[in-house]
C-alpha cells in the first residue's frame, strides 16, 4: 500500500488526508506569532503545522551575507537578518509545548545537516525536505539516516533530479509532495497532474505543496489522489515577509479544511448503489420493473422517467 505513518496517523490511499499548516517562518522571528499560528491551525482542526530551520552561516552564500536588507528590525544585513529568523532551544521548547498543549503534530523542513542535527534533540515525527535540498546528496543521506519519515518536496525539479533523488532515499519510509516553488503560483503553473504522474512512476504516498491564492484547486489536489496537504498560513496576508502572499489566513484555513472533509466524503467507493434515501423517488418516478437480461436490449421506461 502507498501509506507512510507519521505521529500517530497513517498517510495514504484510503485514509483521510494529513492537512500540514506550513508556518514556516510567517512568524517573522515572534514567538507570540507562531504561537498564534499554532492556535490557528488547531481551531482549523488541521493535522500538523511545519516550521522551517536553517543554520544561517551554512545557508546563507558569502556573496549575500553583507547585502542590506529593509526588515521589521530596521535595515540590517542579509545574515544578520536570517539570524533573527531563527528560533533556539528554548523558543522550539515552548512551540512544542504549545502543540502538546493543542493536540496537533509539528515538524519541520531543515535546510542543513547541522538544522537536522538541532532537531533531532525534539525527537520529531518526520521530516520535510525542502524542494531546494532535493540536489543536496549530503543533506539528503542526513535525512535518510535519521530513520525517520520522510516528505520530499519537488519543487524548481525535473523529474531525472526527483528520481536520482528518490533512488537515494528509498521508497519504504517516503511520501512525495508536488508543488511549484512559485510565491504566489500563477495558476497555469499549479500543474497539478503531476500528481498522477508521480503517483504512476513512484510506488510511495503522493501529497500537494501549495503555493496559489485560494482554495478550489487544493481542492482538485485531494480528488487527484493526495493524500497529504500542506500550504502556507499567515495571521494576515499583508504582513511583512515573502510568503505572506501565497498563505492562508485563519478562516481560509477552517474553510480549507471543512472542504477537504467534504470532498472526501462525496468522493465514495466508485460502486453505483441504489441508496435507501432514493428509494421513495424511485417509487414515485420509476415506470417499470422491466430488468435489462441483455446489453442491446432497451428498457421501457417513461418519458418522464429521472435518470
Amino acid at each position: 500500500m502507498r501509506t507512510l505513518i507519521l505521529g500517530n496517523r497513517v498517510i495514504g490511499d484510503g485514509f483521510p488526508a494529513y492537512v500540514v499548516a506550513e508556518i514556516g517562518i510567517n512568524h517573522n522571528g515572534s514567538l507570540d506569532i507562531a504561537k498564534r499560528l499554532i492556535d490557528a491551525a488547531a481551531n482549523a482542526r488541521c493535522d500538523a503545522v511545519k516550521f522551517q530551520k536553517r543554520t544561517p552561516e551554512l545557508c546563507v552564500p558569502p556573496h549575500q551575507r553583507d547585502q542590506r536588507r529593509s526588515t521589521p528590525w530596521g535595515e540590517m544585513s542579509y545574515l544578520e537578518y536570517r539570524r533573527r529568523m531563527e528560533f533556539g532551544i528554548e523558543e522550539y521548547e515552548q512551540l512544542a509545548e504549545h502543540c502538546r498543549s493543542r493536540s496537533i503534530d509539528w515538524f519541520t523542513s531543515c535546510w542543513d545537516e547541522s538544522a537536522v542535527d538541532f532537531i533531532e534533540y525534539f525527537d520529531p515525527i518526520g521530516y520535510k525536505i525542502p524542494s531546494a535540498a532535493l540536489t543536496d546528496v549530503g543533506l539528503l543521506r542526513r535525512f535518510r539516516q535519521t530513520g525517520r519519515p520522510l516528505i520530499l518536496s519537488t519543487g524548481m525539479s525535473t523529474m531525472c533530479q526527483i528520481e536520482a533523488a528518490v533512488g537515494l532515499l528509498g521508497t519504504d519510509n517516503l511520501l512525495i509532495t508536488h508543488a511549484t516553488s512559485t510565491y504566489p503560483c500563477p495558476l497555469a503553473e499549479l500543474n497539478l497532474r503531476m500528481i498522477q504522474t508521480i503517483r504512476g512512476r513512484f510506488d510511495c504516498a503522493v501529497g500537494y505543496s501549495g503555493h496559489e491564492v485560494g482554495l478550489a484547486t487544493t481542492l482538485a489536489a485531494v480528488c487527484l489522489g493526495a493524500s497529504l496537504i500542506e500550504r502556507h498560513i499567515t495571521l494576515d496576508r499583508a504582513m511583512w515577509g515573502t510568503d505572506q502572499a501565497a498563505s492562508v489566513e485563519p478562516r481560509g484555513l477552517e474553510r480549507l479544511v471543512q472542504y477537504i472533509r467534504d470532498v472526501e466524503s462525496a468522493m465514495g467507493d466508485g460502486v453505483k448503489t441504489v441508496y435507501e434515501s432514493e428509494r421513495a423517488v424511485m417509487s414515485k418516478l420509476r415506470r417499470t420493473d422491466q430488468l435489462i437480461a441483455h446489453p442491446d436490449q432497451l428498457m421501457m421506461t417513461s418519458p418522464h422517467a429521472v435518470n
